[in-house]
């Protein structure tokens, strides 16, 4: 297989060369039944069985993604980091993932190296390079140079395209407000304080968005952003800045936006609509990949669609640009459906239309 020196890869199906950069352009000639499968997933400890590598497999995804926590280490001594990056390479069913499609993605708390860290982690400009070791991005990358692990990736398809807007929710992210009053953990910051993202990485998402002529665009959050009232991590803890996602989305016009999540230790699907658009936002939270909240009893969500899963999963999105519609999936292990909900996306005017 011959890879062009163009910013473009072309990939037979199911026989993936993995590409990791600043911005990736790839096309996909596939001959399966979607035009195109993403799966994903996130809260995955590399010490103990991890079961569900060949049930990825067996669902033949163009890409996977990697939803944060993708190795538990919660340290800042960077022998160790690596060290547990390279027990997760070295996973039977992962490492022949790895060699069959790219693999891109995020990450939280747990391998950025401080629980529920963010901006003030002191070593997070170290953790940063382990993290593109394990993802593989050459030395001369930008990215090498860039602080935050955001990126952008495309995928085109011989019927449309995808565009993957990995965002990092870690490195910006400035202080959690305690929550004294109640059992939960944190409570939502006072209105327009604090960030998720931190100014630099918001010009670059609403350049992104603004200038995005993508079918799709898949935004890749390891923390939810809609689910606002379990009292942990959430972009509901800014809610400024979901508003602030929400009038990006309206002005910027761009199609079929969707968010991934992890974090939470359980799988769900969260939706609400947006002033203007045509579609609405769906929030696919899928965790975790080896360890799930068994004891979970219940939470409010009022985003919530279907039933709350707390087996371990991943998650699967099929796209169909026929019909402007996804499929989205939750399956367990041996390949058992955990859930699943169906989008269809009706098609906003792309940048070069206009529009108010």
């Amino acid at each position: 297989m011959k890879v062009l020196q163009l910013g473009i890869v072309f990939l037979l199906p199911f026989n993936f060369y993995n590409l990791s950069s600043q911005e990736t352009s790839t096309k996909i000639d596939t001959l399966k039944t979607s035009d195109f499968t993403i799966a994903f997933g996130s809260c995955n400890k590399q010490n103990v069985p991890n079961l569900l590598w060949d049930d990825v497999l067996n669902a033949k995804p163009n890409i996977w993604i990697w939803g944060g926590d993708n190795v538990y280490a919660d340290t800042d001594n960077m022998e160790k980091l690596r060290a547990f990056y390279d027990q997760q390479n070295n996973v039977n069913g992962y490492a022949e993932l790895k060699s069959k499609m790219p693999v891109i993605g995020t990450w939280d708390d747990h391998d950025y190296g401080l629980n529920d860290g963010g901006v003030e982690f002191t070593s997070k400009k170290e953790s940063q390079q382990e993290f593109l070791d394990f993802f593989d991005v050459p030395k001369d990358s930008p990215r090498r140079q860039q602080e935050g692990v955001y990126t952008a990736h495309t995928y085109q398809t011989p019927k449309g395209t995808i565009k993957v807007l990995v965002l990092d929710t870690r490195y910006f992210r400035t202080a959690l407000t305690k929550d004294t009053e109640t059992k939960k953990r944190v409570k939502p910051n006072v209105y327009g304080e604090g960030t998720v993202l931190g100014e630099t990485q918001w010009l670059w998402l609403e350049n992104e968005l603004n200038t995005s002529t993508a079918d799709f665009n898949i935004l890749v959050s390891s923390i939810q952003v809609l689910s606002n009232e379990h009292g942990f991590e959430t972009w509901g803890n800014f809610p400024h800045e979901v508003d602030q996602l929400k009038k990006l989305m309206a002005s910027s016009k761009a199609k079929g936006v969707v968010v991934l999540s992890g974090d939470r230790h359980i799988s769900e699907f969260s939706k609400t609509d947006v002033d203007t658009l045509e579609y609405p936002l769906i929030d696919f939270t899928s965790s975790g990949l080896t360890h799930t909240y068994t004891s979970y009893s219940g939470e409010s969500n009022p985003f919530r669609v279907g039933e709350v899963v707390f087996e371990v999963s991943f998650g699967t999105l099929d796209f169909d640009f026929d019909e402007n519609k996804i499929v989205f999936k939750m399956i367990g292990d041996n390949g058992k459906v955990l859930g699943n909900l169906e989008q269809v996306y009706e098609a906003s005017p792309s940048p070069s239309e206009g529009g108010e």
